[in-house]
């Protein structure tokens, strides 16, 4: 038996997943958890991480650090994402991450992934518990600073389009709540976004949508109306695709400080999920328009693919 690690750091959080491979090959879970850090704060408009951006990284590193230690963790990948792929002191980040991952195995780091391979690891891990059904299936894993759309673990298509709940917002919804001038542009965007993801991708094929990562599972609890946010109630809901969209659009229209109030929502996601319901708003209605009446939502997605990763380079 082997213990091993998975850390997902994107734009707007970081997330650890250590899990135990048993005799039978079996994993038996052992921690996940999410810590918002906020990396990608600025990183748009400034293309470097902010230094009290890194310093939040630091901070939940070494609290994972400690975990995957105490846990007997023998190996771990880190991959990083869209905002590490833009930031120009990106070497700082790579010798923090040496510095705490060392502790686990010598030598290691965090490694930038591709927007491409983002989306397969995506789809590796969201899939995981779905059930089999004819016809083609979608995932879409909605970041930070990216959202990544791939058929098929790639066989139909995948793409990584450069929107997320951070990056919208901070480029365009300024206002509290956002005003129609900041959603008009940020659509406008979100559209063009799409239209190029949909050369790359064959969209008309699909015929089950799966949905991951923070603002798809918070706006599930949401829509589900949940008193305290509960994975085993999202994970693999399938809700109505029309519902779910007026769900995003009515958070979108709130204030921050009422997004606050829903119990489900962490107080680090409350004012940046904007961006996030309007992508919603464009994907839902593109399928809509296709015929399809649900989506799924999935707890899992590339940290479990990581995971996978990790498990399978040591036989």
């Amino acid at each position: 038996m082997s213990v091993f690690a998975a850390i997902d750091c994107g734009t707007n959080s970081i997330r650890l997943l250590v899990s135990r491979v048993e005799q039978d090959g079996s994993l038996t879970e052992l921690n996940r958890d999410n810590i918002v850090v906020r990396l990608g704060q600025g990183v748009d408009a400034t293309g470097r991480f902010a230094d009290e951006a890194l310093a939040r990284v630091d901070a939940a590193l070494e609290v994972y650090a400690d975990r995957m230690v105490s846990l007997g963790a023998v190996d771990v990948v880190m991959g990083a994402t869209s905002a590490t792929r833009d930031a120009s002191n990106r070497e700082e980040f790579f010798e923090m991450t040496r510095r705490h991952l060392g502790r686990v195995l010598s030598g290691a780091q965090a490694e930038v992934i591709s927007g491409e391979r983002e989306a397969e690891l995506s789809f590796a891990g969201a899939v995981i518990d779905l059930p089999p059904q004819d016809g083609h299936t979608l995932v879409f894993d909605l970041g930070g600073g990216s959202t990544e759309f791939v058929v098929d673990a790639g066989r139909g298509g995948a793409y990584s389009t450069r929107m997320g709940c951070v990056r919208l917002t901070e480029r365009f919804l300024h206002s509290d709540p956002p005003v129609a001038s900041e959603t008009d542009a940020a659509a406008e965007c979100i559209a063009g976004q799409l239209a190029e993801a949909a050369e790359h991708v064959d969209f008309g094929s699909v015929t089950r949508l799966v949905g991951v990562a923070g603002t798809m599972t918070t706006l599930a609890a949401v829509h589900l109306d949940l008193d305290a946010y509960d994975p085993s109630r999202t994970h693999m809901a399938v809700l109505p695709l029309e519902g779910f969209r007026e769900t995003a659009r009515r958070v979108l229209a709130d204030t921050v400080e009422a997004r606050r109030a829903y119990p489900v929502m962490h107080p680090g996601r409350a004012d940046v999920i904007g961006g996030g319901c309007l992508v919603v708003d464009a994907v839902a209605s593109r399928f809509l328009e296709q015929g399809l009446e649900t989506v799924t939502v999935s707890e899992k997605d590339i940290l479990d693919g990581l995971l996978s990763e990790v498990i399978a380079r040591n036989g």
